[in-house]
């Protein structure tokens, strides 16, 4: 018998080729076949809201092709990945196919290996028509609310502009804590810190001053001590002070290690370790996830699904984890009991935590069969999945009480008993999160009289919250239950490719367009920018999965909710033009004198006179390097593609034909003295036609 399987990704294809061997022919449906049309609404509000979905353009030979292999088959199989889109594209591919809903031919692949390809196939099944329908509620519900408010949005502001039922809710998160930084008043508050040693001991150890000689407490988030003057009496009246061990408080403490990663965890870890932006660390996880040909043994899925938010694992992945611990680490580093982490309560708990599909596997065992990325990221995966089995850390701490004059000081410090899973892996933290070290102290004991080694008032200064990063503002959106793991590479990528965000280092910074945007969906639409009100939906939207909610009657409930205030936004918004605050350049208008604003139009940015309609003049908005052109000397200037692709060209165009993809440096050539460029490869080299050859590698960019 033939039998015809239906992927999504040709690596995966081929993967999943090799397992499966004779009789079985592998296509990949290159994601999605059928979608509503983006010319149009495609959704007909007045009959229950009936999606109108066609071929996407492009796929039509594709699809002619698919038709007949399937015909020719005895069985098709839908194998697209495991989750609701997975789902989805299956039940495209059965009515494009005219397949039998009721046929058991769903299989899905947690591990795209020779086990979790046999299971797969093992189990086939019907379609979830409940997983589709919660799939096709979401499309329809962000069809109707951002073909119907991006147009209100682009016309009371400026064309093009979009706004979403996602992506507005995570632009307002920006925009206020960018309007809380702006509110923010900054406090003073000092500290009383001393360096002492309890000789003959020379290990120098700090203490904080904590009470007052009255009993009073000095906290710094109390801001108790509030200037110098208050700092400098405390400083007076503690020098010539002998500084007395009062108490010595021993314990011990237990850390455990963080859960293996969920999509959101993972992606935010990236960023702080590896400062990866989501979108490529995704990009690394969907290749280990369906397959590298890892020298010696094959083609194999490195990582089981990367789109979850379950910390579900398999007993037999703990096994094989835990055989691991025992065989390096030894007996004492696995845990008495299995440890097993919940799963937040609006999780889907479809697929398990991220994991190594294969735990023996290590990293460095595969590190020459894997790019740079995909190494890095197994390393995080595996690590972590291998540290979550470990026993706890265990920490002996010391808290130490001094008496000077009456006055109690503080010091605190652990040593290391014993490092359980730390002696592979410790989660990172923000910086906003981190905390100061506790260094281990000397030994002390009742009524040790202690050296002064100096003390001073340190001034502080309260400080607003931090801007978010990627990381921080998928870890709020997911905190907040709004968006879900496939989502949220598109939010963030969508605000910034709109301009409504911009990133200063790695902080995410509100623009002026997507403070505009924010307000006035605030405003007149406050719904849609609703963290609560985003939140629910997107509650009522999962129960769809589960068979109990009819998913029209959601689509209705949410629609009617959203339609009434925005007819009524547009009636009172009728003739009005939010005004944006125009960019002024040094450029200066060669008609009127006027130094030329930035527009954007349909084709993106140029540069405009800021009399029109008196002076019509316009010009290409070209941003000048610091490199020039090797063949005329003229400088030369970042332009794009109508794709938006930069390349880099003279700006004596026509006269000059010099353009190149490669980024200019600020360096010059020591041979030849014209300016160097980077190509791929990390090599800065010189472009003199005349031969100058002249390479070197290139440094690091900051």
């Amino acid at each position: 018998m033939s039998k015809l399987v239906i992927v999504e990704s040709p690596a995966k294809a081929k993967n999943i080729k090799g397992y499966l061997g004779k009789g079985y022919d592998v296509i990949a449906s290159m994601g999605h076949v059928r979608d509503l049309p983006a010319a149009r609404l495609s959704v007909d509000v007045e009959n229950n809201f009936e999606p109108k979905y066609a071929i996407i353009k492009g796929k039509e030979n594709f699809i002619s092709d698919l038709k007949k292999k399937a015909d020719k088959a005895d069985y098709v199989y839908l194998a697209t990945d495991p989750d609701r889109e997975g789902e989805a594209i299956s039940w495209h591919l059965a009515n494009i196919l005219d397949l039998n809903l009721n046929d058991k031919n769903r299989v899905t692949f947690n591990e795209i290996t020779k086990t979790g390809v046999q299971k797969g196939m093992a189990a086939p099944r019907k379609i979830d028509l409940d997983l589709v329908n919660a799939q096709q509620a979401r499309r329809i519900l962000d069809r109707l609310i951002g073909y119907k408010l991006s147009p209100f949005v682009s016309q009371k502001i400026r064309r093009g502009l979009s706004a979403g039922r996602v992506q507005s809710v995570a632009l307002r998160l920006v925009v206020d804590r960018e309007n809380e930084i702006r509110a923010f008043v900054p406090e003073e508050y000092w500290s009383i810190d001393a360096k002492l040693t309890n000789p003959p001991e020379r290990k120098v150890f700090s203490a904080t001053l904590v009470e007052d000689p009255q009993g009073n407490k000095l906290r710094l988030d109390k801001k108790n001590i509030a200037n110098k003057e208050m700092s400098d009496k405390i400083l007076a009246e503690l020098d010539g002070a002998e500084y007395v061990v009062k108490s010595v408080k021993k314990g011990s403490r237990k850390k455990s290690p963080t859960p293996p990663f969920i999509t959101s965890t993972l992606q935010q870890e990236a960023s702080r370790r590896l400062s990866f932006q989501a979108r490529r660390t995704m990009k690394a996880a969907q290749e280990l996830y369906e397959g590298v040909d890892i020298k010696g043994k094959g083609t194999m899925g490195l990582i089981t699904y990367m789109r979850t938010d379950s910390l579900r694992i398999s007993e037999e992945a703990r096994a094989a984890g835990n055989d691991y611990i025992r065989k390096t680490y030894g007996e004492k580093y696995l845990p008495a009991k299995p440890r097993y982490f919940r799963t937040r309560e609006n999780a889907q708990d479809g697929h398990e935590a991220i994991r190594p599909a294969t735990p023996s596997i290590t990293p460095d065992s595969v590190k020459d069969s894997l790019t740079s990325d995909q190494y890095k990221i197994y390393k995080l995966v595996w690590e972590r999945f291998i540290a979550s089995l470990m026993e706890s850390c265990v920490q002996e701490t010391m808290k130490i009480e001094i008496d000077a004059n009456g006055y109690l000081f503080n010091a605190t410090g652990y040593t290391v008993k014993f490092d359980g899973f730390t002696a592979l892996y410790e989660e990172k933290t923000d910086d906003s999160e981190k905390t100061a070290a506790e260094a281990p102290l000397p030994p002390m004991k009742e009524g040790d009289v202690l050296r002064l080694r100096s003390i001073q008032g340190n001034q502080h200064f309260t400080q607003p919250p931090a801007r978010y990063t990627e990381a921080s503002l998928i870890k709020a959106l997911e905190e907040n239950g709004v968006g879900r793991p496939s989502t949220y590479v598109t939010i963030t990528s969508t605000i910034l490719s709109k301009e409504y965000v911009v990133r200063e280092g790695k902080q995410f910074v509100p623009t002026e367009l997507g403070e505009a945007v924010t307000n006035l969906l605030k405003d007149k639409l406050p719904n849609i920018v609703n963290v609560k009100y985003t939140s629910k939906m997107e509650d009522d939207l999962d129960k769809i999965d589960s068979g109990n909610t009819d998913y029209i009657e959601m689509i209705r409930l949410y629609y009617n909710d959203f339609e009434a205030p925005l007819e009524k936004a547009k009636a009172e918004m009728q003739g009005v033009k939010i005004k944006l605050k125009e960019e002024e350049t040094d450029v200066i208008c060669d008609k009127c004198g006027r130094n030329m604003v930035v527009k954007v139009g349909r084709f993106g940015k140029f540069l405009a006179c800021p009399g029109y309609p008196e002076c019509k003049n316009t010009k290409p908005l070209v941003h000048k390097t610091q490199a020039k052109c090797p063949e005329c000397g003229g400088d030369i200037v970042e332009k794009r593609t109508k794709k938006g692709t930069a390349f880099f060209g003279c700006s004596n165009y026509p006269k000059c034909n010099f353009m190149t993809w490669d980024s200019p440096s600020d360096e010059v050539c020591p041979k030849c003295g014209k300016s160097l460029f980077r190509r791929k490869g990390n090599v800065l080299y010189c472009p003199d036609k005349e031969g100058c050859g002249f390479t070197k590698p290139a440094p690091r960019k900051k």
